[in-house]
């Protein structure tokens, strides 16, 4: 599933930063609140995206990329919020857009990180020193 992922993003962050995408403009106008040029954004968004894919990839630095991406797959819904005549057709939510279907497939995707999350290993407990065994002494 890591690896799934990480595809996933890995392509969809290189079609942003090559300016390819072609939900760039969705993702720009869902952003517009955002004091920063779209032509910053969205490519700054791809190249979380190719951070978020390396880590779940390699399996390095995954733990702090999850909530990131996380929030990240959350803040695609915005589309329904702040442009519904765009994500439903005729105003009904149960008929889906193209981009409406684009946005709720990330159900998915928030589904497979969630997953990712829940079977991470546990944590390594840093060994403390009150916490290590004792040291033989050895006799004189």
């Amino acid at each position: 599933m890591r690896g799934t992922l990480g595809l996933v993003f890995l392509w969809f962050g290189a079609l942003k930063v090559a300016n390819v995408s072609p939900v760039s403009d969705l993702v720009a106008e869902t952003l517009a609140f955002v004091p920063l040029p779209a032509s910053f954004v969205v490519p700054a968004l791809g190249v979380f995206e190719i951070a978020a894919a390396l880590a779940l990839i390699t399996g390095r630095w995954v733990r702090p990329f999850l909530p990131a991406l996380l929030l990240h797959l959350i803040g695609t819904f915005l589309v329904l919020a702040l442009h519904p005549s765009v994500a439903f057709k005729d105003g009904n939510p149960l008929l889906l857009t193209m981009e409406g279907e684009f946005v709720v497939k990330n159900l998915v995707l928030i589904a497979g990180t969630l997953m990712v999350a829940a079977t991470l290993p546990p944590r390594r407990k840093a060994t403390h020193p009150v916490d290590a065994p004792p040291v033989p002494i050895a006799p004189r």
